[in-house]
């Protein structure tokens, strides 16, 4: 069973940058796709970014054009790029891999803090 590790949450202050990761114990081709998801106290975990096993990502509005995601497959790992970031963007980050074969299974990390605040 394939396991994900996040790393790189921390304390910022607004406007500045972090970068989270997701390492896989496995392939993450075994996924049909990898996602970022967050959840603040009182509010729904939210989908945040996603990248398909082909490449093709996508984006939550509220992080269009502040967020990224990647990855690097030959370390099995992928990558949050987190610029200009605001306050409401504190929240528990986690790092979801979505698999099929023949019912979809969700694999999920523990996840890691991000706190934006002066």
């Amino acid at each position: 069973q394939v396991q994900l590790v996040e790393a790189g949450g921390g304390l910022v202050q607004p406007g500045q940058s972090l970068r989270l990761s997701c390492a896989a114990s496995g392939s993450i081709f075994s996924f049909t796709a990898m996602n970022w998801y967050r959840g603040a106290p009182g509010k729904q975990r939210e989908l945040v970014a996603t990248i398909t096993r082909v490449g093709s990502t996508n984006y939550a509005d509220p992080v269009k054009a502040r967020f990224t995601i990647s990855r690097d497959t030959a370390k099995n790992t992928v990558y949050l790029e987190m610029n200009s970031l605001k306050p409401e963007d504190t929240a528990v980050y986690y790092c979801n891999g979505k698999a099929y074969d023949g019912r979809w299974t969700d694999y999920w990390g523990q996840g890691t803090q991000v706190t934006v605040s002066s």
